[in-house]
C-alpha cells in the first residue's frame, strides 16, 4: 500500500542548493497529484549557517508541518548532529559517503562517483529521493528539461544522465523504506507560497502600483509583483526607505492608482506616520506586514505573530482600519483581493498580517477562479457638478465621493491638517467634531462588512481551539487527532482580526466546554483584543515565540 505521509527534510549550509532540491521535488510531487506543506528554516546569512527545507507530503490533504523526520537529506556533516533527535523509527538518512551516517540507518550516497562535477550533486539527490519515494521519474525529468532548457542541450543531457545514474544506484540498494502511497485524484493543482499568492490576489484586484524597501520576509511580495509587472502594467518602486515607500503609495492612490506596500515589523514601524496620513486624507492604501520575531532586528528569518497590536494601534489619533490575517495560501489570495477592495470602498488603510512561515511555505492549491471574484470598488472619474464637488462631503456612512483628479474640472483638495468638507485647512473646532465623527462612522460599515471567524467542527461542549492567521493548519490537525481519541475538539479561526464581528462568534465561545487561544506571540494579543472588545475571557492560552511555526504535536503537548 505504501506510506500515506512522509516528512522529508533537506539540511545543509546556505549556498549548498538545498532550496533547489526542495523546490524541484515539491513541484514534482504536486504535479504527480500529492499534497504538500513546505517549511523553510534559514539563518540571516548569505552563506554558511545551517538551513533546512522541509516537505511534508501526503496522498491526502495536509495542512501543517510536523516534528518527526522520515527522510533526512544531510548535505553537510552538521545536519545529523542538529536534527538526528527528530528522526522517526522508520527514518532513513541520506548523507554524502564522505561524511558518513554515524549511528543512523540510511544510505551513504557516493556523490563524487555519481556526479562528474559537484555542481550536479543536487540532481543526484533528486534521483535518490525520487527512487526512494517511488515517484514516477517522468515528473522530475520534465522539470529538469524545463529548468535547464535555456542553458542548452548539453546541460540538460548532463543533468539527466546524473539523475538516471542516481536513480539506478538507489534502486540497487537494500532499503526497507516504504514507497509513498499512490496519490488520490485531486484535480489540477499549482504550487504557490503565501507571498506570491498575496501578490496575485492584489493583481486580481487591480493593483497597479507597488512600493517597498526590502525587508525579510515581506520583500518577496513585491518580487512577485515585479515578475508580472511588464505583462500586467504595474509600476514597482524600491524606495530609499520605508517612509518614502508608504508616502509614494499614498500619492499614487490620490492619483487613482491601486497601491500595495510590503514590509515587516521594523519597516512598518517607520511607516506609522504615513498610516496616520492615509487616515486623515481618507486615501486607500493596502499594506502587507510579514511578521517576524522582534523587538528590533530580532530573528529576521524566523516566524511570529506579534505585530497585531502594532497594526491595530499604528498611527497617532483615531481613524478606522481593517486587519486581515490569512491562514492558508488560498486565503492569502482571496484576502489580498478583499483587502484592496476594503481599502477602496472605505477609503482607509487596510493591513494584511502574514508571517515568515506562510511567506515561505509552498502548498498545492486549486487554480483560482478569477471570474468568480467580486468587483472591486472604484473611485469616480466623472461628476455631474464639478464646481460643487466636496472631497470630504459629510455622509451618513462616513464615506465621501472620491474623485480622481485631472479627469474633470473639479478641484480635488486634500489636507493633512483638519479640514472642511471641501478639503481646505480649518481650526474651527465645531468642524473638527463634524469631520472626526464622519471619519469614524466608517468603522460601522467596516464592522458590518467584517468576515466572521470560521468554525471547524462542533463547538458545543468541546474544547475550542481559537486561533488566527497561520496557526490554522496546526490547530486543525491537533483537533482531528483529539477527536479520533474521543476528545471532542473544534477550531475557531479568525482570518479578520479587526474589526471583530462579535455577534458571529460570541455564541460559539459560550457553548464551548473550554476555550484555548493558540497564538504565535508571548502575550496572547488576540485574546486580549477579544476581551477588550467583548468582555469574553479565554480559559487557557498556548503560545509560541521561539521563531518556529506551530505543529499539532506542539499544541497537543501543551493541551
Amino acid at each position: 500500500m505504501g506510506e500515506a505521509s512522509v516528512n522529508i527534510v533537506i539540511g545543509g549550509e546556505a549556498g549548498q542548493g538545498l532550496v533547489t532540491v526542495g523546490e524541484f521535488l515539491s513541484r514534482a510531487l504536486v504535479r504527480a497529484g500529492y499534497a504538500i506543506v513546505v517549511t523553510q528554516d534559514y539563518l540571516s546569512r548569505i552563506r554558511g549557517g545551517h538551513n533546512t527545507y522541509a516537505i511534508r507530503v501526503d496522498s491526502r490533504e495536509v495542512t501543517a508541518p510536523t516534528e518527526g523526520i522520515d527522510l533526512l537529506v544531510a548535505l553537510s556533516a552538521q545536519t545529523l548532529s542538529l536534527l538526528g533527535d527528530r528522526l522517526t523509527p522508520r527514518a532513513l538518512v541520506l548523507a554524502d559517503a564522505a561524511h558518513g551516517l554515524g549511528d543512523h540507518p540510511g544510505l551513504a550516497v557516493p556523490y563524487k562517483k555519481l556526479c562528474p562535477k559537484p555542481l550536479f550533486e543536487n540532481t543526484a539527490a533528486l534521483g535518490v529521493l525520487g527512487s526512494l519515494l517511488c515517484l514516477d521519474p517522468a515528473w522530475i525529468i520534465g522539470l529538469i528539461r524545463e529548468k535547464f532548457a535555456k542553458k542548452g542541450d548539453r546541460i540538460v543531457s548532463d543533468n539527466l544522465a546524473v539523475f538516471q545514474a542516481a536513480t539506478d544506484w538507489t534502486a540497487a540498494q537494500n532499503t526497507s523504506f516504504a514507497c509513498l502511497a499512490p496519490a488520490q485524484s485531486r484535480g489540477k493543482r499549482v504550487m504557490l507560497n503565501g507571498n506570491t499568492a498575496i501578490a496575485l490576489g492584489g493583481l486580481a484586484a487591480g493593483v497597479n502600483f507597488g512600493s517597498f524597501y526590502p525587508m525579510t520576509p515581506g520583500t518577496s511580495v513585491m518580487q512577485a509583483l515585479i515578475d508580472h509587472s511588464d505583462r500586467m502594467g504595474v509600476v514597482c518602486e524600491q524606495a530609499e526607505d520605508e517612509i518614502a515607500a508608504v508616502i509614494m503609495a499614498i500619492g499614487a492612490s490620490y492619483a487613482g492608482a491601486r497601491p500595495l506596500v510590503s514590509t515587516s515589523g521594523g519597516g512598518f514601524a517607520l511607516m506609522v506616520e504615513g498610516v496616520s496620513l492615509s487616515g486623515m486624507l481618507e486615501t486607500p492604501i493596502t499594506i502587507v506586514v510579514a511578521q517576524r520575531p522582534g523587538p528590533a532586528t530580532g530573528l529576521p528569518t524566523r516566524t511570529e505573530q506579534a505585530d497585531l497590536d502594532l497594526a491595530l494601534h499604528a498611527g497617532h489619533g483615531e481613524f478606522p482600519r481593517a486587519i486581515f490575517a490569512p491562514g492558508t495560501v488560498e486565503q492569502c489570495f482571496h484576502l489580498a483581493h478583499r483587502a484592496v477592495d476594503t481599502a477602496e470602498r472605505f477609503q482607509s488603510p487596510v493591513f494584511i498580517l502574514t508571517d515568515q512561515f506562510l511567506a515561505d511555505s509552498s502548498r498545492d492549491v486549486v487554480p483560482f477562479d478569477l471570474a468568480a471574484l467580486p468587483q472591486v470598488a472604484r473611485p469616480l472619474m466623472t461628476m455631474a457638478d464639478p464646481a460643487g464637488y466636496q472631497r470630504y462631503a459629510v455622509t451618513d456612512s462616513g464615506v465621501s465621493p472620491r474623485l480622481v483628479p485631472g479627469f474633470t474640472e473639479a478641484t480635488v483638495v486634500l489636507d493633512s491638517d483638519e479640514h472642511t468638507p471641501d478639503g481646505h485647512i480649518t481650526e474651527d473646532l465645531s468642524v473638527r467634531v463634524t469631520m472626526q465623527e464622519k471619519r469614524m462612522r466608517k468603522l460601522t460599515g467596516l464592522t458590518r462588512a467584517a468576515l466572521p471567524p470560521d468554525l471547524y467542527g462542533n463547538a458545543d461542549g468541546a474544547t475550542l481551539l481559537v486561533c488566527w492567521g497561520t496557526t490554522l493548519g496546526a490547530a486543525q490537525e491537533a483537533a482531528a487527532i483529539r477527536n479520533a481519541q474521543g476528545e471532542k475538539t473544534a477550531v475557531l479561526h479568525f482570518s479578520q482580526v479587526y474589526p471583530l464581528a462579535s455577534d458571529a462568534f460570541l455564541p460559539i465561545l459560550e457553548t464551548a466546554k473550554r476555550t484555548v487561544m493558540v497564538e504565535g506571540n508571548f502575550a496572547g494579543q488576540l485574546a486580549r483584543l477579544i476581551r477588550r472588545e467583548t468582555g469574553s475571557v479565554c480559559d487557557a492560552l498556548i503560545t509560541r515565540f521561539d521563531g518556529l511555526p506551530f505543529t499539532a504535536d506542539y499544541i497537543l503537548e501543551r493541551l
